[in-house]
């Protein structure tokens, strides 16, 4: 018997450049841009994001606090400093 296995086809991760990423970070307003200006300026994860609160937020310093991430481990990650003002 001479079977030839299928190929698995190529799939290349879906990426946008740091251009397409600020279009798309300006096209939004409201909470969802606030939300995604925290995803993609401090890379805390979904479920961080929705479960930040005010008090955990050092705009002095662009500092956040991060409580019960993965491994139910609080940490300490940067405050993206386009979200001070607003």
């Amino acid at each position: 018997m001479d079977a030839v296995r299928a190929r698995k086809p190529k799939r290349l991760p879906t990426v946008l450049t740091t251009t397409e990423a600020l279009q798309v970070l300006h096209a939004m307003v409201g909470v969802p841009h606030v939300m995604a200006k925290l995803l993609y300026g401090s890379g805390v994860r979904g479920l961080e994001c929705m479960r930040v609160r005010v008090k955990e937020v050092d705009c002095a310093q662009h500092l956040l606090l991060v409580r019960d991430g993965q491994g139910a481990k609080d940490r300490i990650t940067l405050f993206p400093e386009t979200l001070v003002a607003p």
